[in-house]
């Protein structure tokens, strides 16, 4: 299970695209965290006894609030210590207040650090703007290189808009060129997408396709997720269903009061109360919940026919309200760009398995693949050190 704590309303950036709550919201209490980490141990106790839960630290900037941070990671060492109980942390931060303090320090050091970063300057600086309007594509470039310093796996999440998608391609190859190899890619599925930029995006897509086949030739471990998703979705039929949006049942997001969503998207303002779900200190509404999941898993009547649905992501229900307003409306750009992808990713995937290319067949039909690969980075980094 996942709690993503969202410590704060207040950030340092000003995306154009960013869907999260205003600017300027409230700071998380250290009691809301704690309520809240002990309604998640109720829920692991429950459903899966055992399992390492997951804290996210999220947003707004979530190293707005480090101190409290820390305290959170020292909170749950204590119940380790205690209990036996095991917690893993991750935080995704647009960077601008990383530092090497943070990336090492007894508290912090072992958090799972992701980046978000659009990519080249002119699409870093359009869109990832500071309070006054500047773009921060400069000031990150240290910031790349301490993080993959010390955190060499790293994932960078870009977002791809319609008034910058002609470089989608160069911006993915500029972040691995910068030694980012876990590329995390979606769409501002709410942005004005028409004919001409969707066509502008296949051609993206099938320029990508050429670099990964020429990195995947050059035996180069990566994860580009546009492409990996639906390889997966091939070659483990059934793969999408097993991974579908569950509104509520695996991922909790709190607000900075202490209210409960299902996924980080409906964490809003508070004047939304449709998909609030309870708060830490009374607990979860399983009424309201069980009927949002239920809305959720319910196929859609414009998607019964169609030809790719068991390999497609319109069940996620935050896609779909962040398009229509609707967790049970599918959104016609996710419609438009599974029809685009799954067909360029096919023909990749063909021309790989083809040439019996090691890489690929080691990456996509090896489970045990990730633990090997891992190994195999360990041993060498040991041998590149003396």
């Amino acid at each position: 299970m996942h709690l993503t704590l969202h410590l704060t309303g207040r950030c340092n950036l000003r995306c154009r695209y960013c869907y999260a709550m205003p600017h300027g919201g409230g700071d998380m209490s250290f009691e809301t965290v704690k309520a809240a980490i002990r309604h998640a141990l109720s829920e692991v106790d429950r459903e899966n006894p055992g399992q390492s839960l997951g804290v996210i630290f999220f947003g707004g900037e979530p190293l707005l609030m480090r101190d409290l941070i820390a305290k959170t990671v020292r909170h749950c060492r204590g119940i380790e210590a205690e209990t036996g109980q095991l917690f893993h942390f991750k935080i995704t931060t647009n960077g601008l207040l990383l530092d090497e303090e943070f990336l090492t320090g007894p508290d912090t050091g072992e958090i799972f650090v992701a980046l978000s970063h659009d990519g080249v300057q002119a699409v870093q600086d359009a869109h990832r703007i500071d309070v006054n309007g500047s773009g921060t594509f400069d000031r990150l470039s240290p910031v790349i290189d301490l993080l993959l310093k010390h955190k060499p796996y790293a994932p960078v999440m870009l977002v791809v808009n319609p008034e910058s998608v002609q470089h989608y391609a160069e911006s993915v190859q500029y972040l691995f060129s910068r030694g980012f190899h876990y590329l995390i890619c979606s769409l501002n599925y709410g942005g004005a997408w028409d004919d001409r930029t969707m066509a502008e995006l296949k051609r993206q897509y099938k320029l990508l396709a050429k670099w990964y086949e020429q990195e995947t030739l050059r035996e180069e471990k990566f994860y580009f997720s546009p492409f990996e998703v639906k390889i997966a979705s091939h070659v483990y039929p059934g793969s999408c269903k097993k991974e579908r949006c569950e509104l509520g049942k695996r991922q909790i997001s709190v607000a900075p009061n202490g209210r409960l969503y299902p996924c980080v998207q409906f964490v809003g303002d508070g004047t939304d109360d449709e998909y609030c779900i309870g708060d830490v200190f009374a607990g979860v509404d399983e009424a309201a919940r069980r009927r949002l999941y239920e809305v959720n898993a319910e196929e859609k009547p414009e998607c019964a026919a169609c030809a790719v649905r068991e390999r497609c992501n319109h069940y996620c229900g935050c896609l779909n309200r962040q398009t229509t307003g609707r967790i049970d409306q599918v959104s016609p750009v996710l419609c438009a760009h599974e029809r685009i992808v799954l067909p360029i990713v096919d023909q990749l995937a063909a021309r790989l398995f083809k040439q019996r290319n090691a890489m690929f067949i080691q990456k996509h039909y090896n489970d045990l693949f990730p633990l090997l690969s891992l190994v195999e980075d360990t041993v060498k980094g040991k041998e590149a050190g003396g």
